[in-house]
């Protein structure tokens, strides 16, 4: 084989391995754009028309399908019993004729179904009821009258009748004269095998047509509502959206301001409290940032003035100038040590001691070791406990958050006011109840006083108003307790706390003792201080 002869073959070859190749990206697109194709890459609200547009479908085929079973089934029985009636009636409209001209002739041998006038009637009912064919036979077997006679050339010229061969597409009634048989009128509908006439047939058609356009628009105005629906619906999924949008890209302030009763809108509404909260969070946090800066900078600022000036000889080492950069330690170590144990406590860090704690005796040793504090501050104080306030939990978490709330209403209180602090035991609640005559609080406040770094006053210094991490321990202890912290006041006229927690129940810890193999402490404390 030459070298000619080997060419085209080459490109023979590559002609047959390329289509292959480039038919496969084709077939992989089209299969790609196969499973783009799922319902849930449509829109809600296409998918919301969609299924109101195939409810009406499926309706309207029901209904049509239902409608063409009571047509196909009654229609016709309707159809051929109006035949029936008209044969009838003609059957005995020709058997009055018929008797009386038999009356009339008297000739036994003449047969009246042979007078025209006789048989007028049948001629009358195919003349007036359209596409219908009429044929009177008599008691021989003759045919007097037919109105389907029609002349057959390839017979001859001979007349031949119309009438169908299918005695079920005919109807029949006897025409009876004395009780005796003298024939029958046949009667059928030209091109129809269930003696349904071109006028019902038109009627059926028109009414199938109606039907079908009917469904048509019922299915378009299905779409439409459900599209309308379907936006409606979406319009208050998309401002939650949008608003979800704009807090990720840093508006906190945006809200969706969505108000009513269903579903959606109290989900706007759910949604605006939690952007609400995550705004004040934000903000507090960025008080605690400016809180904390301003915290450490001035005692760091106050050590740093007063190291420098010792090294640059301005003042001498001696135990004023110590003291002095002491208390500015002290003070960052309170801080430091503050937010250490908020955090701690957030974190369940440490784990909370399970005995049985004598609230009244617990409380009573808080109050003694305040006295003095209370005194100094120009206060006084007064402590009230019922008897056996039993309950379960650390009693040192508790102290802390009693001591926690005694300091707040020390801090928030004027000189010459009065502290109340009260041990209560309810159904199944233990209460600690800490009441002040100080500044008091608001509505607002009393809802973000357990927030973290908030102090009632924000322009409040280091000294009077407090870090504000106070109230956020106590209401993290109460929680690790399974209870509650509830706040009374008002503006200017005081406040009140209540820790709320359960009582001890001797045979519900006696039973969880016995699942978990271990038995309580407990705590109790002399003395018992007196009111």
């Amino acid at each position: 084989m030459t070298e000619a002869e080997d060419k085209p073959r080459i490109l023979e070859t590559a002609e047959e391995v390329a289509p292959p190749a480039a038919s496969s990206p084709s077939r992989a697109r089209k299969t790609k754009k196969r499973r783009r194709l799922r319902w849930s890459d449509f829109s809600y609200t296409t998918r919301v028309t969609l299924a109101f547009a195939l409810i009406a479908a499926m309706t309207a085929l029901v209904a049509i399908g239902v409608v063409s079973f009571v047509w196909e089934q009654h229609f016709r029985t309707y159809t051929a019993d109006n035949m029936k009636t008209l044969c009838e009636t003609t059957a005995d409209r020709i058997a009055v004729l018929y008797k009386k001209v038999e009356e009339a002739s008297g000739d036994e041998n003449v047969d009246p179904l042979r007078n025209e006038e006789v048989t007028k009637p049948a001629a009358q009912a195919a003349e007036i009821t359209s596409g219908v064919g009429v044929k009177v036979v008599d008691a021989r077997g003759g045919t007097p009258f037919d109105s389907s006679w029609v002349v057959d050339e390839n017979d001859g010229g001979h007349e031949r009748s119309l009438e169908p061969p299918d005695e079920t597409q005919v109807a029949q009634s006897p025409i009876m004269v004395d009780g005796k048989r003298v024939g029958s009128v046949r009667l059928w509908v030209y091109g129809s095998e269930a003696l349904m006439r071109q006028p019902d047939q038109e009627f059926r058609d028109n009414s199938y047509q109606a039907m079908f356009i009917a469904a048509a628009v019922a299915i378009v105005l299905a779409s439409c509502i459900g599209f309308l629906f379907a936006r409606n619906l979406v319009a208050p999924i998309n401002r939650i959206m949008g608003a979800a949008r704009a807090i990720g890209d840093g508006d906190l302030s945006a809200r969706t301001n969505l108000r009513g009763e269903d579903e959606v809108a109290r989900l706007g509404e759910t949604f605006d409290a939690m952007a609400e909260s995550v705004e004040k969070d934000r903000d507090l946090e960025r008080r605690l940032t400016t809180d904390v800066a301003h915290e450490l900078r001035t005692p760091l600022m106050a050590i740093q003035a007063t190291v420098e000036a010792m090294v640059d000889g301005v003042y001498e080492a001696d135990e004023e100038r110590l003291v002095t950069v002491n208390s500015e330690i002290q003070r960052l170590s309170r801080l430091v040590n503050a937010l250490l144990k908020l955090s701690r406590l957030e974190n369940r860090a440490d784990p909370m001691k399970e005995e049985v704690v004598n609230v009244g005796e617990l409380i009573a040793g808080i109050i003694a070791t305040h006295e003095m504090f209370v005194s100094d501050s120009g206060l006084t104080m007064e402590y009230d406990a019922q008897p056996d306030v039993m309950v379960v939990g650390d009693a040192d978490m508790i102290r802390q958050a009693t001591a926690n709330l005694i300091s707040n209403a020390v801090r928030y209180t004027p000189e010459g006011g009065h502290i109340t602090v009260s041990v209560r035991k309810g159904d199944i609640m233990a209460s600690i109840a800490v009441k002040d005559t100080g500044i008091g609080l608001s509505k607002e406040e009393a809802r973000m006083v357990f927030s973290r770094f908030w102090r009632a006053d924000a322009g409040r210094n280091r000294e009077s108003g407090g870090l504000g991490v106070g109230l956020a321990v106590v209401k993290e202890i109460v929680d690790r307790h399974g209870g509650w912290v509830q706040v009374e006041g008002e503006k200017d006229k005081g406040a009140c706390f209540t820790i709320h927690i359960p009582l001890y129940d001797e045979d519900a810890e006696k039973h969880r003792a016995f699942g978990s193999g271990k038995k309580r402490s407990s705590h109790k404390k002399q003395p018992k201080a007196a009111k």
